[in-house]
């Protein structure tokens, strides 16, 4: 460990070692800044809500966002938390219900895959081991950091519990790797995130937006047979948080290409809609548009074209011209 990742694991160590009631106090104060003083990608956030809710008002905007910067400043804090919070602690903060069905499939043989989304507190979700019986290895796909000494306190922090951090690009070959072992696992997959371009296979509605989605995880659980739940999340109170399990199916090869990452977005949504303030809205989510995709798109090669948008643009004109 280098002087600068132990400073950093040093502070963060020394803040979680904080009582929540001061920790939530940081965060009272954080939220002055960051939505008054600061307005934290204001503008990103103001768009994502006003054309994810035509039908709301605009005061009723205006009291989601600033429910979503009290609730991402908690989420902050509660972040920093995690590096010290006993099993006790977690388990009476973030409480699991239906993991029993994921206990039955993985005392026979079958792996099982988690759905879940940048919504409410999904890093105390690393809790998940302490609530299954069975034999299950928890693991998580993690996008590395480039930044090395982050990466390696964050896996630390999300290790903790006992899960295992596989990064994206190992996925598949983790897997098959379990499964030679006869080990199941138990994978969680946060899959809302913005594709790129070169692996927009797929658009569904989502939150009023023609949006291009993941598919490799809907890929990646049928073709190692996992069975598929949806991680249900809400919050009961401040600090606390319930995790549903829900069943989607068990055969996810009998579905249809696409199905299952359609039924995905769909549970996603609904879980928003309950309490919008609590998802990720400060994420740029909708900066790739169809209409830029066709554009970029070759169907003579079936490849996305990388380069600028000015430079394609130009680069048709000039083809175009007579």
């Amino acid at each position: 460990m280098n002087l600068l990742s132990f400073l950093l694991h040093f502070l963060w160590k020394l803040l979680s070692l904080l009582p929540f009631r001061l920790l939530y106090l940081i965060a009272d104060g954080l939220y002055l800044v960051v939505c008054y003083v600061l307005r934290y990608r204001h503008r990103v956030i103001w768009n994502n809500l006003r054309e994810a809710f035509p039908e709301k008002t605009e005061q009723e905007l205006r009291q989601i966002e600033k429910g979503f910067y009290r609730w991402f400043c908690d989420y902050l804090v509660e972040t920093v938390k995690l590096m010290t919070m006993t099993r006790t602690q977690l388990m009476k903060r973030m409480v699991f219900t239906g993991t029993e069905l994921i206990d039955h499939y993985v005392d026979q043989g079958q792996s099982c895959g988690v759905y879940l989304g940048h919504y409410g507190q999904w890093e105390w979700i690393t809790s998940l081991p302490y609530w299954l019986h069975s034999k299950g290895l928890c693991t998580q796909i993690y996008h590395p950091l480039e930044n090395k000494c982050f990466d390696l306190l964050f896996r630390e922090v999300r290790e903790r519990q006992g899960a295992v951090c596989i990064p994206m690009a190992e996925t598949l070959r983790r897997i098959v790797m379990y499964q030679q072992q006869g080990q199941p696992i138990v994978m969680g997959y946060i899959s809302d995130q913005v594709p790129f371009w070169n692996n927009i296979h797929h658009w569904l509605p989502f939150l009023n937006h023609d949006t291009p989605v993941l598919t490799g995880t809907e890929k990646v659980m049928k073709a190692t047979h996992q069975v598929v739940f949806y991680c249900d999340v809400s919050r009961v109170k401040r600090g606390y948080y319930r995790c549903e399990m829900r069943l989607i199916t068990d055969e996810p090869q009998q579905h249809p290409d696409y199905a299952l990452t359609d039924l995905y977005f769909r549970e996603l949504e609904r879980t928003i809609r309950r309490d919008p303030c609590l998802y990720l809205w400060s994420h740029n989510r909708w900066k790739r548009t169809r209409e830029e995709f066709n554009l970029r798109y070759n169907k003579a090669t079936g490849r996305v074209d990388l380069r600028s948008l000015d430079a394609i643009i130009a680069d048709k004109h000039q083809t175009q011209t007579p």
